[in-house]
């Protein structure tokens, strides 16, 4: 697999205020990450990966082909950045893997011929349950 690089210009970072932990300084500091990255239009990726990122980023992605991932699992914003990259990153490792096709196939006359002695024999067990009938 080759490795994929997305620069740093076309990943857009904004922070914001976090809820949780941190006291006071969750009113004062915006540490939660806001990261936006435009997939429809960037030039690093392939037709392929776009395609498969719409369905792996399902909610996560705009109308507009923007996936918005908002990280606030840590108090600063640094960690913030790097879990919300990670995440994209793993989300376009996600998109960039390709899936094996299925060749159907069907049962063969032996395995039908067990599973419908299977169900016969538990019939007959069901059956063995029951009161006799009386004549």
């Amino acid at each position: 697999m080759s490795t994929l690089t997305i620069p740093d210009d076309e990943l857009h970072v904004t922070y914001i205020l976090a809820s949780g932990p941190g006291g006071q300084n969750v009113n004062k500091v915006a540490t939660a990450a806001q990261l936006r990255f435009d997939a429809r239009n960037s030039p690093s990726l392939s037709a392929r990966i776009k395609q498969r990122l719409i369905q792996v980023a399902g909610s996560r992605m705009t109308g507009d082909g923007v996936i918005v991932l908002t990280a606030r699992r840590f108090r600063s914003q640094i960690r913030n950045r790097e879990d919300a990259v990670a995440r994209l990153h793993e989300m376009i490792g996600q998109a960039s893997q390709v899936q094996a096709y299925r060749v159907p196939t069907r049962p063969s006359r032996s395995q039908r011929r067990k599973r419908l002695d299977s169900k016969q024999h538990r019939s007959r067990i069901k059956q063995g349950r029951s009161t006799p009938h009386a004549d």
